[in-house]
C-alpha cells in the first residue's frame, strides 16, 4: 500500500470539502479549489478526515493513489494557509518592482522585463526580494520557476534570481599562470 495514500486528510476548521461523482471543490478562507480526480480513486470524508482509497493493487492504481491523496492535501493546506516562496535578487542594478498587475525586472540587460501575473497569484516585491504566494501550490511554484528564469544564478559571481533557501556553488575564475 501507498505509504502517502493511505494517511487520512484532517479538515481544517472553516474548510469545507464536497464531493460530486469525481471532482471534488474545497473551499477556505482564502478560496476555492477545484480538482478533477480519476473515477477509479475512492474518495470518502469521514469523521473530518478526507481518506483515499484504491480498488486494486495494479501498477496505474498505485501510482495514483498517493499522487491523489497528495493533490487533495494541497488544496486543504491551500485553500486554510496558502504557500509561498522567496526568491532573491542579486546583483548591482537588479530590482524588481510591481506596476499594476504587472512585475517589472530590472535585471542588466538593454530592457525592463515585464512579468504579467496570473489569476489567484500575488507578489510581493521588495528591493532585492520577491515572495510568491497564492492558494495553488503549482502555480505557486510554476510563477517562481518562471521567474527565476529570467536571469538564473551564474557560478562566478552569483548574480541572478534564486530562491531564498537555493545554495549557489561560486566557481574560482581563471588564475594566471606563472
Amino acid at each position: 500500500m501507498s505509504r502517502i495514500g493511505k494517511q487520512s486528510i484532517a479538515i481544517p476548521e472553516g474548510v469545507e470539502v464536497s464531493l460530486e461523482g469525481n471532482r471534488a471543490v474545497v473551499e477556505g478562507p482564502k478560496g476555492v479549489l477545484a480538482f478533477q480526480f480519476n473515477t477509479d480513486m475512492l474518495i470518502k470524508q469521514e469523521n473530518g478526515h478526507l481518506v483515499v482509497q484504491r480498488p486494486s493493487d495494479s501498477k496505474t492504481h498505485r501510482s495514483l493513489h498517493g499522487t491523489t491523496r497528495a493533490l487533495l492535501s494541497n488544496m486543504v493546506h491551500g485553500v486554510s494557509e496558502g504557500f509561498s516562496k522567496d526568491l532573491e535578487i542579486i546583483g548591482i542594478g537588479f530590482r524588481a518592482v510591481m506596476e499594476g498587475k504587472r512585475l517589472k525586472l530590472v535585471l542588466g540587460y538593454s530592457h525592463d522585463i515585464f512579468f504579467e501575473l496570473p489569476e489567484g497569484i500575488e507578489i510581493k516585491a521588495g528591493k532585492n526580494k520577491l515572495n510568491v504566494s497564492g492558494i495553488d501550490r503549482q502555480l505557486v511554484g510554476q510563477v517562481s520557476a518562471k521567474i527565476r528564469s529570467f536571469k538564473p544564478p551564474e557560478p562566478y559571481k552569483g548574480k541572478g534570481i534564486r530562491y531564498a533557501d537555493e545554495h549557489v556553488t561560486i566557481k574560482k575564475g581563471k588564475t594566471v599562470g606563472e
